[in-house]
């Protein structure tokens, strides 16, 4: 079950860095406001579609980008989301670079770059 749990935790956490792309767009703020257990929380829903398991999103995942889309609105929220989804698919494996990439569109969020783990959270 150890092992389940560290996929789920992967599919999460990439979902999250999706989800973190998908609010880069917004204007900066002093202090985060999103924590990393809201962004593993919002984003939970989707593992098993991260991981290639069921054919759509469920609509509790897509639920959980909006939400975390909404909620990620300043610099300091995006960034400590970003940091958050590296670190916890950091050394996990399970996941589908091209799923997690489509998650935004297939919930009907905007997001005009590439969802990426490689992406520089610092940006």
């Amino acid at each position: 079950m150890a092992r389940g749990s560290s996929a789920q935790q992967l599919a999460v956490s990439a979902v999250l860095v999706a989800a973190l792309l998908l609010a880069a767009a917004a204007p900066p703020a002093v202090n985060a406001a999103v924590t990393c257990g809201q962004v593993v929380s919002m984003l939970s829903p989707c593992v098993r579609y991260a991981m290639g398991a069921v054919q759509t999103p469920p609509a509790t995942c897509c639920g959980g980008v909006r939400s975390l889309s909404a909620a990620a609105r300043s610099t300091a929220d995006r960034q400590a989301t970003c940091n958050c989804l590296k670190q916890q698919t950091s050394g996990m494996g399970g996941l589908k670079p091209g799923i997690v990439a489509g998650i935004p569109a297939k919930c009907n969020v905007n997001v005009p770059y590439a969802i990426s783990p490689s992406t520089d959270c610092s940006k």
